[in-house]
Order: C-alpha cells, then sequence, then structure tokens
C-alpha cells in the first residue's frame, strides 16, 4: 500500500489546471455520506439533487457503508455507490474513494455531517486533486462532534456549510472554524410538495383504524438516542387521561425502536403510539398531524420542522441548536427546555385544547418557510457554492503537499 501511495502523489500533483473546472460542462459533484435512511439530512439532500439545474451540476453520492432505504430507492437516478468501507480501521477505503473520483472526473467533494465521512471524503478529495472540498453540517454537538482528527484538515477544506445563521455562528465561535471559510446555507423544502392537505388526516386515520376525532401528535426521526423520542412516550403516559383523544405517529426507525416500544408497553401506551418505521409518504402524514413535535437532545435546523410548517402544522420542539429560528414562541409553535418533560407535556396540551390558535401558529409557520426555507434558495445556494468553488483552484490546493507529508507513511 505504500507504494501504492507514492505513486499516487505523484499522479494527483497536476491535476487540478489553474483556470479550473471548463464551463463548458456541468460541476460534477460527490456528495459522501455514511447511508442513506429516510432521515431530515438524507432526505434533503436527495430533495435538492433533484432540483439541481443538470447543465450546473450533476450529483452523485458515495455511501461508506450499505446504501439504505433512501439511497435503494433512488439508485435508478443518480450514481449511488456504497460499501466503501469495511470496518473502522479499513485504511483502504481510501483507496477505493480516491478511485472512485478519479473513475468519474468528480469536480467537488462535499461530505455531509462529521465522523468518518467528513475524514476520509476530504482526504481522498485533497489526494485526488479535487477542485473544490467542502463539509456541510448538520448538528451542534454529540453524536455528530467534528473531532480532533476532523480539525486537523480545516486547511484543507474551501467551506464548511452551516444551515442556519445561529448555526453558522456556532461553527465560526465553538468549533473554530476561520469566518472566511463558513458558508450559511439554509435548510429549504419543497412548498408545493409539503402543504396543508385536508383528506390527508382521514387517510391516515382510515389506515391505522382510527376515529376521525383523535388528535394526530407526530413526529419524523431517526430512532435514534440523541432525537430522544422516549421523552415523547412519557408525555404520551402523561396526557393519558386529560387528552385520551390523542395519539402519537412516530416515522422513522433505527436503534432504538425496540428500546420505544418496550418503554411504551411499560407505560401502558402502546395502544396510543404507532410506530410507522421508515415511509415515504412523509408530506402526507405531515399534513395529517394537529400537532408536529420534536424532543431532541440537539439539532441544527431540522428539515422535519420545514416540512411540518409547510404543511402548515404547529409545532412543540426542545430549544436546541438553531430550532429556535423556525419554532418561533408564539407565533409557529412552543419551544421548551432539553428534556424539559413538564414543560413538553404542558406545551402540548394548551395546543391540543385550542384548535384557534393551532391554526394561526400553522399559517404563519407556512408563511414562514414560504419566505426563508424555500428548496429553491437552497439548491441555488449549493449550485453557486459549487460552481464559485469550481471556478479556480480553492484555497485547499495550497496544503496539499502539507497534507500529503503529513499522512503518507514512510
Amino acid at each position: 500500500m505504500i507504494s501504492w501511495i507514492r505513486d499516487l502523489r505523484l499522479q494527483s500533483a497536476g491535476r487540478v489546471s489553474p483556470g479550473g473546472v471548463p464551463s463548458s460542462r456541468p460541476r460534477r459533484c460527490l456528495f459522501v455520506i455514511t447511508s442513506m435512511p429516510v432521515g431530515g439530512a438524507e432526505t434533503l439532500l436527495v430533495n435538492m439533487m433533484r432540483q439541481f439545474d443538470p447543465t450546473v451540476v450533476k450529483a452523485e453520492i458515495a455511501c461508506l457503508k450499505e446504501a439504505g432505504p433512501l439511497g435503494e430507492q433512488i439508485a435508478g437516478e443518480f450514481s449511488v455507490h456504497a460499501n466503501l468501507i469495511r470496518g473502522k480501521f479499513d485504511l483502504w477505503v481510501l483507496y477505493r474513494l480516491i478511485r472512485l473520483i478519479r473513475d468519474n472526473d468528480i469536480d467537488a467533494v462535499i461530505t455531509i455531517g462529521a465522523g468518518d465521512k467528513m475524514f476520509w471524503g476530504r482526504v481522498a478529495a485533497a489526494w485526488a486533486g479535487v477542485p473544490f472540498i467542502a463539509s456541510a453540517l448538520h448538528s451542534t454537538g454529540w453524536p455528530d462532534g467534528v473531532g480532533r482528527l476532523n480539525r486537523l484538515l480545516t486547511g484543507i477544506t474551501d467551506a464548511f456549510i452551516a444551515v442556519a445563521d445561529s448555526h453558522g455562528q456556532f461553527l465560526r465561535e465553538f468549533e473554530k472554524f476561520p469566518a472566511a471559510k463558513v458558508r450559511v446555507i439554509r435548510n429549504g423544502v419543497d412548498c408545493q410538495r409539503f402543504r396543508p392537505n385536508r383528506l390527508a388526516k382521514a387517510n391516515l386515520c382510515r389506515e391505522l383504524q382510527l376515529p376521525a376525532s383523535v388528535h394526530l401528535v407526530g413526529i419524523v426521526a431517526a430512532l435514534r438516542p440523541e432525537k430522544n423520542h422516549a421523552m415523547l412516550v412519557q408525555a404520551s403516559s402523561r396526557l393519558r387521561q386529560s387528552c385520551p383523544n390523542a395519539r402519537w405517529i412516530v416515522v422513522g426507525d433505527g436503534p432504538e425502536r425496540d428500546a420505544l416500544e418496550r418503554l411504551a408497553d411499560q407505560l401502558s401506551v402502546a395502544d396510543r403510539i404507532h410506530f410507522l418505521g421508515t415511509r415515504h409518504d412523509t408530506a402526507e402524514i405531515l399534513a395529517s398531524l394537529d400537532l408536529f413535535t420534536l424532543c431532541s437532545l440537539n439539532e441544527a435546523s431540522p428539515v422535519s420542522i420545514l416540512e411540518a410548517l409547510a404543511c402548515q402544522v404547529p409545532v412543540v420542539a426542545t430549544d436546541v441548536g438553531s430550532v429556535g429560528e423556525t419554532v418561533m414562541a408564539g407565533k409557529t409553535g412552543t419551544l421548551v427546555a432539553s428534556e424539559d418533560v413538564d414543560g413538553y407535556v404542558t406545551a402540548v396540551k394548551a395546543l391540543l385544547d385550542c384548535p384557534e390558535t393551532r391554526d394561526r401558529f400553522g399559517r404563519a409557520g407556512r408563511q414562514l418557510v414560504l419566505e426563508t426555507g424555500s428548496l429553491s434558495s437552497m439548491v441555488a445556494g449549493y449550485q453557486r457554492l459549487i460552481t464559485e468553488g469550481c471556478a479556480g483552484t480553492g484555497g485547499a490546493r495550497a496544503e496539499l503537499a502539507l497534507l500529503r507529508d503529513v499522512v503518507t507513511p514512510e
């Protein structure tokens, strides 16, 4: 492997021309991610890719692990490369990524989230001589903290993409990324797909064999520890008597599912919580809800909240990350402190008891998304970033030689 690395150093040295990528063809952008479950960041990525102007950006996806349900679903639309890493210490992932980048003549690499994909994606991109390297971050801490190794690659990274204004401030002040490299591109959703639908609730109630009179409280989030679904299950138990018509719709899957279902059984609310798993009709499910909720321990700017607001559904959420920029207290929903079950229960009950307030919050929420969180503005932001980044050699190229010296075995 050492001899291969040395050969690669010589091959990559002259790949990037001084003039950058020719403007006569689309920029080929590879998004590097762990896998593609049906989660917020993953769904957002697919929605954005579908809206790219194909004459400007041609997108592909590299999944370090399995493609996942969403990856398999879009394999007919985009090139989806999967199973690139065989284990935590599989150094050959670097070889596979570099070959993938070279074979597909990739012009830009954007890693999605922190962790292994942020590290290996940027190292491979720099080594392969990619003109533009960026990292899009979607969280503000555990389990997606940037980490020391990833911080070492700041010099070879042209841009760190934040999803909201306060998230950009977090990347500058807490993560200590250079201010000039932090770019804010707000998350956005398709407001034509996510919109009010008067038939949606009746359809979901019919599917779940529920009476039309129930109140539906929903969440769309991967069943992972940081999403803190246990808080929702506890709230369901506490509201059993005071909100007898409430039913809880849980969309998403993940490692916490068994534990959450056991907790629902222990608290005698299994009949009130519907774990729907992975769904591809989230727009219809969100439009069926009376109230959307998110209990996360940390977030940046959750796409699911934007989607719910676009469907004119008010939100109760924990006040973490940039959530307060969209869940505006007294206007589009209610914020509660992280892990404040009492406050969460009070907020949910207050909105379920007041349809007029729910309606007012919902209308204001859709208007907010139309004005500041549309998918078209997000797509335009990424296209502009990619084309500008590919127009020249980028700041990362200046430190490529240093990187090779650091990571090449002697």
